[in-house]
């Protein structure tokens, strides 16, 4: 029996999707259009994949706003991103406006700045020994990469290096 004898037909189209969704939802949790990408990469006609993608979201499996939620929560806490940083990575996912805009205003302001001084104070030690200018730099750029408005950077690292006993009178806001 040679090995094209040995395979089975192709399962239907509907439960292609279904096996696939349910294989990239186990790892974790995706959005709808990440699912719907990846059924378009794998050739699943349209009316299969929206079928499936639509139970899959009646019956809780693809949950777009949990998803933005708990982003939120995790890249927020873990790696300390900026409500614009969360945003943007939520747009790439394919999470709609709506949706984006309520998960981030999970976050207010006080949180944002407090955690924006935690990731200061743990970056400040590594700066020692640097210029006062070159430390304003970096500490701020690594806040603005993380998605902080240029105000909040600046204000929150010149607290922290005054804190420190850095004298930051004369440190303008040209160029940062």
């Amino acid at each position: 029996m040679s090995r094209a004898e040995r395979e089975e037909p192709p399962a239907d189209p509907v439960e292609q999707a279904r096996a696939i969704c349910l294989r990239l939802l186990t790892g974790t949790p995706r959005t709808r259009k990440q699912l719907a990408d990846a059924l378009r990469k794998r050739e699943i006609p349209d009316e299969a994949a929206e079928e499936v993608l639509s139970r899959f979201e009646e019956v809780g499996l693809i949950n777009d706003s949990a998803f933005a939620d708990a982003w939120v929560e995790s890249r927020h806490h873990g790696r300390g991103l900026a409500r614009r940083a969360l945003a943007q990575e939520l747009r790439t996912k394919g999470v709609n406006s709506e949706l984006i805009d309520v998960a981030v205003a999970q976050l207010d302001s006080e949180q944002e700045e407090e955690t924006a001084r935690e990731l200061v104070a743990r970056k400040l030690r590594s700066t020692r020994g640097l210029d006062r200018d070159k430390r304003l730099r970096r500490l701020a750029g690594m806040l603005a990469r993380k998605g902080y408005s240029q105000g909040m950077a600046l204000r929150v690292v010149r607290q922290a290096l005054e804190e420190e006993g850095e004298d930051t009178e004369f440190l303008g806001d040209e160029g940062y």
